[in-house]
């Protein structure tokens, strides 16, 4: 039996979230974008002490997705002044959703996506939001599946190269 069970992380699980979002960042990005932008990405954003500062951020909470106790995703959330934009201080940011892709298919995003609804819910924020690059395509079939809408845009830079994020919203009241 296949069991996926999401758990809370804690700063200890610094190394395997670096690890599942140097691999899951460049399982999705690698093809479409240069090395050299990848490989800035990843320095910048995806260092020990960067996450480390994130794991112990209050208004930032992780969670990992394990099946059969191996770790094959993890979601990131934000609340408040942890949000990566000035939304609405009553929402909650979804920054992460990283499934290795090894284990798309499974139903694992669907089930942190989940998580994050009934997080929602307990919170009485008014809404989930997320930004997602207009080129990932699989998720957004994905998260407009799960009933979110575009409601802006903004420009992400990947390195030297600017790209479209779409803004999507969940509402929950």
């Amino acid at each position: 039996m296949n069991t996926i069970e999401i758990i809370k992380a804690k700063v200890s699980d610094l190394e395997t979230i670096q690890k599942i979002s140097i691999q899951t960042f460049i399982e999705t990005f690698a093809a479409v974008n240069t090395p050299e932008n990848i490989d800035n990405y990843i320095q910048n954003n995806l260092n020990t002490a960067q996450l480390t500062t994130e794991l112990n951020n209050i208004n930032s909470q992780f969670y990992l997705a394990y099946l059969n106790e191996e770790v094959v995703g993890y979601l990131k959330i934000n609340f408040g002044e942890a949000q990566t934009e000035t939304i609405n201080d009553n929402a909650l940011e979804i920054q992460r959703i990283y499934v290795l892709q090894n284990f798309h298919g499974k139903n694992i995003g669907q089930l942190l996506l989940d998580e994050v609804k009934k997080i929602g819910q307990n919170t009485n924020v008014d809404y989930i939001w997320l930004g997602v690059w207009e080129e990932n395509h699989r998720a957004l079939r994905f998260y407009t599946k799960n009933s979110f809408v575009v409601f802006d845009k903004h420009v992400f830079m990947m390195g030297n190269e600017e790209q479209t994020d779409l803004l999507m919203q969940l509402l929950i009241k």
